[in-house]
């Protein structure tokens, strides 16, 4: 390859290069050689150091494509095919582009650029072998902008071997600029044609077809949570990730304790992986997709210190990356791991285009008013609603027939389908992930998408009025019929500043990254009883006792849930951390009040397996819950398991802002036998800052306020349970509801007591019960008793921190 110098008055690389070697391009050239390529040149040079692996490579430069472009004379015949140019007409844009790029492919190359194209993969061969394969990729120069991903616009070519087979998926990369998609975005975007100019990246391929690939990004996608890692996972070439071909495997990790040493893995959500994308050695083409055995299908493509790595190493690149821009720049990266060495690499980093670029001081929130039948669910793209009548199209060819407004319904959606995408209302597919190309068209153009829905084109039909929610967590719902939302719009930039902490009550994990964007001071209630129901959904002893299990549905079901666990308590035990790992985090460093956990036997009989361990009692809301579990020996080794989780979550992720919280504990020696039983499972109160609290919710935590004191940390009023057992009613009797009212003068006496004892003794005190969510005057009487904290149900908090800024000020 031939030795470049730059000029050494400025620093610059010469400007008629024809190619530049990876090793001598950095993020200061993107008008040389495009974004992807600058950047592979910059983490190359900056970032191998620090022990990033990017393969190596070249590129041809901006200069090669204009000297082809003007040297052959075809920008006069190009223009004069884009006069008439209307991307809004599919078929005018469909023949503009097929003209443009015919156009260019019969045009030959230039013989200098020929020869630089091929001294420079000589090179490549002389390093890794005679007719070494490379990736070959399109860079374009207003590529991987902040503002604009121009994602998937241009061609890429895997597996390419020979001179000849690079010098012709070269020349398919220039034309490849005038492709449907690429014409369409650059109009829409408001970039000239002629403006954009084509670099061509060789680089050496990966041989992840032997093993697994994917994306991930320095930022939750959906939510613009900034301190999570996102990283997603398939067998085979990274195509069909990209592509949104697979549903691959999901992982989330924190950055601030994964920096500290801690291994944070947040979730780990499997996907089915059906195929993968392999070289078709000996065949007609370069490649080619084969089923995965069902084997492989269910265990993860990457293990915890694979996902642990690239999670460091998608935080060195945005360390990196911000540093350059003097800004804070979330980073979108491909990654690829050799079956042959067993090495991970990066193959592609640029700016994330979505989240970044979101208004901080204005929080948009979708919610719907009423449901219906849920006729298919998949993964969540924008935390939004849309609806409309469904549009099946399983072929791009048929992309004409789309009518706007309507729900576009396919396999998916890749971006070729970028020109009638900007008019639906929203987008359902079969395949893809998060992280997918048209999962970012998507989120750019501000359009609702549900991925990964399995059989979409099979159940919706089209005309079907259907609305489609991703307002609902990462799990999204297709409800069938055009139902009511409202959509509601709150200014963050001038509410006003309070005494009292606003905290909040936080029960699904897949919630929590996105209530961080409402002004909160931590959580003062996150439920087990949500994880354990939802998502474990069998009861503990029957994962600890599986062989004993005699209901033979409850033992087949569990086997389904657990088939990826060697040991079924261990299910337990790594759902559990992971679900309240994910809350802790979103809310690091502020305290997360975690409740251990309050089915009471009823309840815990209806998980899977529960009722050949569960008693059956008249009255289970005053009968075996809470406190008196933990250290029963009918419970204990439920309660361990519990125990572990929350150990995990401290000491193995870091997350050292969970405060735990005893419920239903009715007097202060219960309170010791719980905290021994804790401290025998390595839950030790005061070691390594563990705070214990209590919940005050019973009339003994009231009257022997001032015992508890010496037992705990702190308290948290549970409203519900106080006011019925204050009034003596069951809360559960449509018989005597009509008389619970947490306003009733004895409740709030009793509440005003408790607060009085309890900062008599130096401990917090809070409250984390319904009532200052449903009435604003309830919130106003807590301030006025000198309070330390509300928690409130996320949709309460910024209407109650209005009322208690009156009621501070009146004080």
């Amino acid at each position: 390859m031939l030795e470049i110098k730059r000029n050494q008055e400025n620093n610059q690389l010469p400007q008629q290069a024809l190619v530049l070697p990876f090793t001598s391009v950095g993020i200061a050239d993107i008008p040389l050689v495009g974004g992807k390529n600058a950047s592979l040149g910059e983490m190359i040079q900056q970032l191998g150091p620090k022990g990033v692996k990017v393969p190596t490579g070249f590129a041809t430069t901006a200069y090669a494509y204009r000297y082809f472009i003007i040297g052959a004379g075809l920008e006069a015949k190009l223009r004069k095919i884009f006069a008439d140019l209307d991307v809004e007409d599919m078929d005018n844009l469909r023949e503009c582009g097929k003209q443009a790029r015919s156009l260019m492919l019969e045009t030959p190359f230039p013989l200098e650029l020929q020869e630089a194209i091929a001294r420079s993969y000589q090179t490549l061969c002389q390093e890794y072998g005679i007719d070494t394969d490379v990736a070959v990729r399109s860079s374009a120069t207003a590529e991987d902008l902040p503002d604009a991903s121009f994602a998937g616009q241009q061609e890429t070519y895997l597996n390419v071997h020979g001179l000849q087979g690079v010098l012709e998926s070269c020349h398919k990369c220039f034309a490849s600029i005038f492709t449907d998609r690429a014409i369409s975005y650059r109009q829409i975007k408001g970039f000239d044609h002629f403006e954009v100019a084509l670099s061509v990246g060789v680089q050496k391929m990966v041989r992840s077809d032997l093993a697994s690939s994917g994306v991930m990004f320095s930022i939750d996608t959906e939510t613009g949570f900034k301190d999570a890692a996102l990283i997603t996972a398939a067998y085979g070439l990274g195509e069909n990730v990209v592509q949104g071909a697979v549903n691959p495997d999901e992982y989330l990790v924190f950055k601030p304790t994964l920096k500290q040493g801690y291994k944070p893995i947040l979730q780990k959500r499997l996907g089915t992986k059906e195929i993968k994308m392999v070289y078709d050695l000996g065949g007609s083409k370069l490649t080619k997709n084969i089923p995965v055995p069902e084997s492989e299908r269910t265990q993860f493509a990457l293990n915890d210190q694979e996902i642990l790595r690239l999670a460091k190493w998608a935080c060195i690149i945005e360390d990196h990356y911000s540093q350059v821009r003097g800004m804070a720049t979330p980073m979108d990266i491909e990654w690829a791991k050799d079956g042959v060495t067993g090495e991970l690499f990066i193959v592609q980093a640029r700016p994330e285009t979505v989240q970044s670029q979101k208004s901080k001081t204005v929080l948009r929130t979708y919610q719907l008013k009423e449901k219906s039948q849920v006729l298919l669910t998949g993964r969540s793209v924008g935390e939004m609603i849309g609806q409309g009548k469904a549009r099946v199209i399983l072929d791009v060819h048929q992309i004409n027939l789309f009518q706007p407004g309507e729900v576009l319904v396919t396999n998916r959606t890749d971006p070729d389908w970028e020109p009638i995408m900007k008019k639906a209302s929203a987008i359902v597919t079969n395949s893809g992930g998060r992280t997918c190309h048209a999962a970012i068209i998507a989120r750019e153009m501000g359009i609702p998408a549900l991925v990964g829905c399995g059989d979409a084109t099979t159940v919706l039909e089209t005309g079907q009025e259907i609305t489609v929610s991703c307002a609902e967590g990462e799990t999204g719902q297709v409800y069938d019929g055009l139902l009511n939302f409202e959509i509601r719009e709150l200014p963050l930039d001038n509410l006003p500043r309070i005494r009292t902490k606003i905290m909040m009550n936080v029960g699904n994990p897949e919630e929590a990254l996105g209530l961080t964007a409402i002004p909160n001071d931590g959580v003062g209630l996150a439920r087990m009883e949500f994880i354990i129901a939802n998502h474990i959904k069998a009861h503990p002893l029957a994962l600890l006792h599986f062989d004993e299990l005699e209901d033979e549905l409850a033992k087949y079901k569990i086997s389904e849930l657990t088939a990826q666990y060697e040991d079924k308590a261990e299910f337990f035990v790594s759902k559990l951390a992971q679900g309240i790992g994910t809350i802790a985090a979103a809310f690091y460093p502020k305290p997360v009040i975690v409740r251990l956990s309050d089915f009471k036997s009823n309840e815990y009989a209806n998980l899977l397996g529960g009722r050949q361990f569960e008693p059956k009692e008249e009255n289970p809301m005053i009968g075996w819950r809470g406190a008196s579990r933990y250290y029963d020996p009918r419970y204990r080794e439920g309660f361990a398991l519990e125990c572990q989780a929350m150990k995990r979550v401290r000491d193995e992720m870091g997350l050292t802002n969970m405060i735990l919280m005893v419920p239903f504990c009715r007097t202060p020696e219960e309170g010791k036998r719980v905290l021994a039983e804790m401290a025998q499972n390595g839950l030790v109160r005061g070691e390594n800052g563990l705070e214990v609290y209590v919940m005050c919710e019973l009339p003994s935590n009231v009257l022997l306020a001032d015992e508890f004191s010496q037992v705990f940390d702190g308290f948290s009023i549970g409203s519900n349970d106080l006011t019925q057992l204050t009034l003596g009613l069951d809360r559960d009797s449509e018989l005597v509801a009509h008389l619970f009212d947490e306003r009733n003068e004895a409740v709030k006496r009793t509440i005003a007591k408790a607060i009085a004892t309890v900062k008599q003794h130096g401990r917090k005190i809070g409250i984390c019960g319904q009532a200052p969510s449903d009435y604003p005057e309830f919130a106003r009487f807590l301030v006025e008793q000198g309070i330390d904290s509300i928690s409130l149900n996320p949709d309460s908090v910024i209407k109650t921190m209005l009322e208690i800024a009156v009621a501070e000020k009146g004080e």
